[in-house]
């Protein structure tokens, strides 16, 4: 593709060179750089790819997109000075790879909780409403139904329009993507049309990365005042942010809610292990997934559902039969003793809240509550205590773990946890750095039909420690333990 066409709508401030030249690829990493390939140097977080240029053009590359144009130039390269990198990487990507986001109604989900369930909901629904469908989402990829596996919420500009592009190529006419405030930040969306957008909700998080809750809250809304007058944006109004949320946008405001008039309502009309049982838009029906939080998700993907045109009837006869992501309110019982142990995600205050609410909710009365959970190193600290003290106050036991450890010392981890234990709630917490251990004896302290919860990694096959991703699979561990107990 030419130099010029692949520059489309960029912001450009001055251009050194030939723009009619033919480029093979492009790339933000200067050691994939190939021969005929544009380079895109970026200002990161922890690298700054501007001093990379050189290295990139000894590799090859025919053409140089930057912020800083180097002092010395080659006359054999074309050099792009941009304003922002990142945000031209992501125009350069969309161009470059046909601009697949307008070929596939690409939709959106964006907010703290309920980004994976709802995405993978709209995947699941249109597959089985006869659509061939993408998927972007933190477990893993899917074109159509081939799996790739997922090591970003949002991939970065590059190989984000590379799988879409495949996807169009592949036939899916729809994809449906996790959002993160990280991609948005960081222009790894930009240039994409999206058919719609839809927030789920909002609470602390990230905050190592956003330094604060507004800002945090600003970059999320940034995403649905970017979306086209074409598209449409469902929000959530429980959430008090909801409508702060799109009081900017240009795109077709539509509302759900549990508790409030709005375009798509739903009422709980029962909330057992089995499912819930709900009037949506007065239409009685019964779903497998389970707690008010997944009432939410359900009525996004509804309300999605029909401003993609598809009939409301059919689309709540299919969400009935679905079962959501995977380490999302996954729930095993022992075979004797009847403990249900539910594997759950939750890695924020608010997650883990709206979990031990929802078990709250399904307990007959008799029955303890106890909670394994552990907080990720080099992650938003502020939120470890808070975590502590949230599964103090709805548990019965609380069992303080590791989660993914990273580059951070476990037993520090636990630490800043302890100091959210309550002093009433003490002697009812153990910390226990053994993530592998502490599930073991959370299970080892229940009696019959006890509620185990096993919070923080869900869908995760792995623990980092040190950078290495050792095999940990928190469902694998308590299947272990039900057979123990069983024997």
């Amino acid at each position: 593709m030419l130099l010029q066409e692949i520059l489309y709508r960029t912001s450009m401030q001055s251009v050194a060179g030939a723009t009619d030249i033919d480029i093979t690829g492009i790339t933000i990493d200067s050691r994939s750089v190939q021969p005929g390939h544009l380079f895109v140097a970026l200002k990161g977080v922890a690298v700054d790819g501007h001093q990379f240029i050189a290295k990139a053009i000894q590799s090859g590359a025919s053409a140089i997109v930057c912020e800083v144009l180097p002092e010395a130039m080659d006359q054999a390269v074309t050099y792009v000075q941009v304003e922002d990198s990142a945000a031209a990487a992501g125009i350069i990507a969309h161009n470059f790879y046909g601009r697949p986001s307008e070929r596939a109604k690409l939709v959106g989900v964006t907010g703290t909780n309920g980004k994976t369930t709802v995405a993978t909901l709209l995947y699941q629904l249109f597959s089985s409403l006869g659509y061939k469908c993408g998927l972007l989402s933190t477990v893993q990829n899917h074109i159509g139904s081939k799996v790739i596996a997922a090591t970003h919420t949002t991939p970065d500009a590059v190989q984000l329009n590379q799988l879409l592009a495949q996807m169009v190529e592949e036939g899916c006419s729809y994809v449906f993507m996790e959002v993160s405030s990280h991609a948005i930040n960081q222009y790894r969306i930009e240039g994409l049309e999206f058919a719609g957008g839809i927030f789920t909700n909002i609470s602390h998080d990230h905050l190592d990365y956003h330094k604060t809750f507004d800002e945090y809250i600003r970059v999320k809304k940034l995403f649905f005042d970017k979306l086209p007058k074409s598209a449409f944006a469902i929000t959530n109004i429980d959430d008090k942010r909801g409508m702060v949320m799109v009081q900017n946008t240009v795109a077709a405001v539509k509302t759900y809610s549990l508790k409030a008039v709005s375009d798509f309502k739903g009422k709980i009309l029962d909330n057992g292990i089995m499912g819930l049982h709900m009037l949506v838009d007065e239409q009685e029906v019964h779903f497998r997934l389970i707690g008010s939080f997944n009432a939410h998700n359900l009525l996004a993907v509804y309300g999605a559902a029909f401003c993609l045109g598809q009939d409301k009837y059919e689309v709540l006869q299919m969400l009935s039969t679905l079962n959501g992501a995977e380490g999302r309110f996954e729930y095993i019982i022992s075979p004797n003793e009847k403990i249900i142990a539910i594997i759950d995600y939750a890695h924020t205050p608010d997650a883990l809240l709206n979990v031990l609410a929802t078990i709250k909710k399904l307990k007959k009365g008799f029955e303890q509550v106890i909670t394994v959970a552990g907080c990720g190193g080099n992650r938003d600290k502020t939120k470890r205590p808070v975590m502590a003290e949230v599964a103090c106050e709805y548990s019965d036991r609380v069992i303080l773990t590791s989660d993914n450890p990273r580059f951070e010392d476990a037993t520090a981890i636990i630490r800043d946890m302890e100091a959210g234990v309550p002093v009433g709630s003490k002697r009812k917490c153990i910390s226990i750095t053994d993530r592998k251990e502490a599930i073991k004896t959370a299970i080892t302290l229940a009696n019959k039909e006890d509620i185990v919860l096993v919070a923080g990694k869900g869908h995760e096959k792995y623990q980092e420690i040190n950078g290495v991703k050792h095999h940990f699979d928190d469902k694998e561990v308590v299947r272990e333990m039900f057979e123990l107990l069983s024997k």
